[in-house]
């Protein structure tokens, strides 16, 4: 069973930085996996950020390229999220979510379909202000 736990959450000022964790039991030991991260704000719908496959294939929705950086440390079973230039846009609940065995692991049409991932973290909040 996978269980996951989201960190690095907080206030920020337009153009700064945070690094989201998420701690990861159950995934290191699976040969096949997809884990991603997305985010809700309030009054909108969820939105994928980025996700990161067990092959190493790194994939992101337009507004996290080049801003947002994805990672997971295989040894500490922890996925990242490293996120710069913070805009008050990225105010949002951040949640990290994971599947063993993943039919698609992928961004199609600039979206990370939720209903591949059948573990959730509870979330991390962040808020830039302006």
């Amino acid at each position: 069973q996978v269980h996951l736990s989201e960190s690095g959450g907080g206030s920020v000022k337009a153009g700064g930085s945070l690094r989201l964790s998420c701690a990861a039991s159950g995934i290191s030991s699976e040969p096949t996996w997809c884990m991603a991260w997305f985010r809700q704000a309030p009054g909108k719908d969820q939105e994928g950020v980025a996700l990161i496959a067990s092959d190493g294939h790194i994939d992101y929705t337009d507004f996290a390229k080049g801003r947002f950086t994805i990672s997971r440390d295989n040894a500490e079973d922890t996925l990242y999220l490293q996120m710069n230039s913070l805009k008050p846009e990225d105010t949002a609940m951040y949640i990290c979510a994971a599947e063993i065995l993943p039919s698609k692991c992928q961004v199609v049409a600039n979206t990370i379909g939720s209903a591949y991932f059948g573990a959730w973290g509870q979330g991390t909040q962040v808020t830039v202000a302006s």
